[in-house]
Formats: structure tokens, C-alpha cells, sequence
């Protein structure tokens, strides 16, 4: 509101400091009143946890904050899609994706400017394991990744060509192979070489039982409840809550499962440009805060600190031999050796497919 200093005030000065204050207090009421819009870019997974309990809580939290109502325009899709919408001109002002890599590659476009990993957790807001969803009853008696291995089981994972969790499912059963053939070499004189190559041999026999390939993580579980497979790799949290609404699943985490983080970033270009940075950057310090973890955690996420097990549900395993991404070197290590044009995994569909 404008300060009128002075001794010597005329009426006409009067009547201008007057309106001037009356000015200054309408903008001040028709900003609080203004609806401010949000872009959400998201992977498919957890969008139940955003629509039902994290976007509406967030409004509360701006509109008791500010005075400001926030409208929220979502879109979910496998990540690797997200991220290349966004790379493309899909103008979303935070993405939230299932890989640190999707957003690395934002970043390497040009259009996230700050460190996003400086953010709590390292810019990590919500965490899981890989699992299997099995049939109710286990028919084919599946209890680990050699299991799922065998001839005549069906499984189904996304593709990693479009889907960040389905990358995450073939680094689970990748890595699960390096820890089986350090568990089969205890006390003996393995070779690193050795391992790779017991790992590459367990990711082939799966690869030869994988039945459909779908775009997304959410689609690979639909394909899963209308019948087709025996067995389903993908998130622990994308099964729980259909188990707890008595879906005629079961849920098996096996002893070498990897460790999931999902991260969230402003996009800063692209938020600048709509004037909503600090919607957004309100926005991603919410999904950091305890209201939008205590969704994530009744959604079937796990915490965020591996250590902090009286905060996850008691009836959540806990592997023998969790790994993480970095165990295996990291992300460009590991996407370079699995997924690139000559990596592991390429090669394995390609020979599979051959040979079908």
C-alpha cells in the first residue's frame, strides 16, 4: 500500500492518496482470489496417491496459505514417455518421474536449470521395491526370481523402451542374478566376469518367458487382471492396494529385489514461462513433507530412509539382499550397460525374439 508523506496536502492530493490505497487494496484482493494453474507431469503409478489424496491436500495447504485457489492439470504416462513429451514441448511445470535418469535427461535439454538433486533426499519423494504379483493360491508355486524362470511360466513386465518401471524390473532381476552368484561363490574364488555372466543367463530365461511387453507399469497390471501371465513383476505399492481390495492376488518379495526411489523436480523453463514457479516449487516441497508421505506410505510406498522400518508397515518384508542403483554403479553405468543400443537387455530381446 503506497506511504503519503508530507504536511502540505491539498484536496486533490488527498484524493488521489485515497485512491490510491483503494487501488492498492482491489489488487491485493483480486491477487488472493486468483486461480493459479499447475501442470503435473506424472509416471502412471502413483497416480491414485495424487488424485485422491496428495493434489487436493496441496490445494487446501496453497488456498489456506495464500488465498489463492490452484487448479492442477495432470497427465500420467509411462516415464520415459513423460519425460520425452516434456524434452518435446509438453510444457509441464513439475515432473515426477520413476527415474532419476528421465529427469537427467530434462535437465540435459535445457529446461531444468537449479541442482533438483540439493532438494530433500536427494530429490527422492517416494521409494518401493521391485516385487512379484502371483495368482491367488500361487499356482505355479513362484517364490523367487529362479521361479520365475522356469519353462512353461508366464510373465509379464512393461517394456524399457517406454516404461521406467519396467527398467527398474530388469536391473531388479539383473542384479538379483549378481547377488545369487555371489551367494553360489561364498568361499569360493568368483570372478566378477563369472557373475555378469550368471546374471545375463537368469535375465534370458525370464526374458524368454515374458508374454506381453505393455507401454506402462499401470498397463502391464491391467493386461495382468484380465487374465493373461502367471506372474507380474512391478512395484510393490502397484500390488499392495489391490490386495488390500481383495484382488485375487498374492504378493512375493523376493530375497534380491532393488531398492526404488522416484524423484520430482521443477521444470524450470517451462514454470517460469507459465509465471508459476512458486506454485511449483511450493508444489514439489509438499510432496517432501509429511502429509504427502503419509499418502505415499497408505498407498504402499515405503519410506523414504531404508532405516526407518517402524514407519512402514509391519507386514512389509524386508529383503535379505536389497541392493540399490548405486551397488551396480549408478545410472548411466547401468542404463549404458543394460539398455543401450548394444547393451545387455537389447540384446537379449533381440536374440529372444529370433528365436521365437
Amino acid at each position: 500500500m503506497p506511504i503519503i508523506s508530507g504536511h502540505n496536502l491539498t484536496p486533490l492530493s488527498l484524493a488521489v492518496a485515497g485512491w490510491l490505497c483503494v487501488l492498492a487494496l482491489l489488487s491485493t484482493s483480486v491477487q488472493a482470489a486468483e486461480t493459479r494453474e499447475l501442470i503435473l507431469a506424472a509416471y502412471s503409478v502413483p497416480k491414485e496417491a495424487y488424485e485422491r489424496h496428495i493434489i487436493p491436500a496441496f490445494q487446501r495447504h496453497w488456498k489456506q496459505k495464500t488465498g489463492q485457489d490452484v487448479q492442477v492439470r495432470s497427465s500420467y504416462g509411462a516415464s520415459g514417455a513423460q519425460a520425452r513429451a516434456i524434452i518435446g514441448g509438453f510444457d509441464a511445470d513439475v515432473a515426477v518421474l520413476s527415474l532419476e535418469g528421465d529427469v537427467d535427461q530434462i535437465a540435459k535439454a535445457g529446461l531444468i536449470s537449479h541442482d533438483w538433486r540439493k532438494a530433500p533426499h536427494g530429490g527422492m519423494i517416494s521409494a518401493s521395491v521391485v516385487a512379484l504379483g502371483v495368482r491367488k493360491g500361487n499356482p505355479k508355486g513362484i517364490k523367487s526370481w529362479e521361479d520365475a524362470a522356469r519353462p512353461g511360466v508366464e510373465v509379464l513386465y512393461p517394456n524399457p523402451k517406454t516404461s521406467g518401471g519396467a527398467m527398474w524390473d530388469v536391473i531388479a532381476i539383473y542384479g538379483a542374478g549378481l547377488k545369487l552368484a555371489e551367494q553360489r561363490a561364498a568361499g569360493k574364488a568368483g570372478t566378477p566376469e563369472a557373475a555378469e555372466a550368471q546374471a545375463a543367463e537368469l535375465l534370458t530365461r525370464i526374458q524368454r518367458n515374458v508374454k506381453v511387453m505393455d507401454k506402462s507399469g499401470r498397463e502391464s497390471v491391467t493386461t495382468f487382471e484380465r487374465g493373461v501371465g502367471d506372474v507380474i513383476v512391478t512395484y510393490e505399492n502397484e500390488l499392495l492396494p489391490r490386495v488390500k481390495s481383495q484382488r485375487p492376488y498374492e504378493i512375493i518379495v523376493p530375497a534380491e529385489t532393488v531398492w526404488i526411489e522416484n524423484p520430482a523436480a521443477v521444470v524450470d523453463k517451462y514454470a517460469d514461462r507459465h509465471k508459476v514457479r512458486d506454485v511449483a516449487e511450493a508444489f514439489v516441497t509438499f510432496l517432501h513433507g509429511p502429509e504427502a508421505q503419509a499418502a505415499f506410505l497408505e498407498l504402499g510406498f515405503r519410506p523414504l530412509d531404508r532405516g526407518a522400518n517402524a514407519s512402514a508397515p509391519a507386514t512389509l518384508p524386508q529383503p535379505a539382499r536389497l541392493f540399490t542403483i548405486a551397488d551396480l554403479g549408478g545410472w548411466d553405468q547401468v542404463s549404458n550397460k543394460l539398455f543401450g543400443a548394444q547393451g545387455l537387455w537389447t540384446r537379449i530381446v533381440e536374440d529372444v525374439s529370433k528365436k521365437k
